[in-house]
């Protein structure tokens, strides 16, 4: 059985005559990371915030199958829903400075995602918040800990995004654009801490992005998406070098001119 089952998946917002998502198909397997690859508008995000339960109340979302561990997510109510955000199913969002509190310190923002998916102390809550800090590699995590978003550089809020993803002990990670917002340089460590995280946890990754820099990195198979609907889905190293889809050609073309984004 997949980890994360979805079948036949339409979604449409009211007023809208075009779908935002048309019947797309897709699983993924425990461990596996599968890339959404689009441009902007493609339905790659809508896509996984479906599978969070966090569309607006103006999206229509149907699908034959929407299952995760075997349950089906459309039938979640909102209790069962937040205690799956963030627990067997974390989020890492690009923006890391929008995603934090700015009033909080990283620590204390960690901690409160461990004690809202576990039951423990405080002081177990922020033993754990700390183990965190330095599973996603911050250097001087003690010192850390007391820090405010503002004091840390984008790619450590980064780090501390991924963190309080891994909290609740995730069995998959939903990825959302986690390096459009760094350098180069940045990024390369964000993509190596990602594949780090999951040899060492086992957790799956839906790795949303228009970077296929990124994906020849980290993707085990990449789903192309455009204008809501999916193109081909091939095994990444196949994708390379062999696309079925001239879209997908064009992406590739695009990569090369740009040197790896679109």
């Amino acid at each position: 059985m997949a980890l994360l089952e979805v079948r036949n998946l339409t979604i449409t917002y009211r007023g809208q005559a075009q779908a935002a998502v048309k019947q797309l198909d897709f699983s993924i397997e425990a461990g596996e990371t599968l890339a959404l690859v689009g441009e902007s508008g493609s339905g790659k995000t809508t896509t996984g915030y479906a599978v969070l339960g966090l569309l607006p109340a103006e999206a229509i979302v149907t699908a034959d199958r929407l299952e995760f561990e075997g349950r089906d997510i459309r039938h979640f109510n909102q209790a069962e829903l937040g205690r799956l955000r963030g627990g067997r199913i974390g989020m890492i969002f690009q923006d890391a400075l929008s995603a934090l509190n700015p009033l909080m310190t990283v620590g204390a923002q960690i901690a409160e995602a461990v004690r809202l998916h576990h039951r423990v102390g405080r002081k177990e809550a922020k033993f754990r918040a700390l183990a965190l800090l330095r599973q996603v590699r911050i250097p001087m995590a003690d010192e850390r800990y007391a820090s405010y978003p503002h004091q840390l550089s984008g790619g450590m809020r980064q780090r501390v995004v991924i963190a309080m993803a891994l909290a609740g002990n995730p069995a998959l990670l939903i990825a959302d654009e986690p390096t459009t917002a760094l350098d180069v340089t940045i990024q390369a460590q964000i993509i190596r801490l990602l594949a780090a995280l999951q040899q060492e946890t086992g957790t799956a990754i839906l790795l949303i992005t228009h970077d296929l820099g990124v994906v020849a990195e980290l993707a085990d198979r990449v789903a192309v998406l455009r204008n809501g609907e999916c193109l081909e889905t091939q095994p990444a190293a196949r994708l390379y070098q062999q696309p079925q889809h001239a879209y997908t050609r064009q992406l590739l073309n695009a990569r090369s001119v740009a040197g790896g984004q679109l």
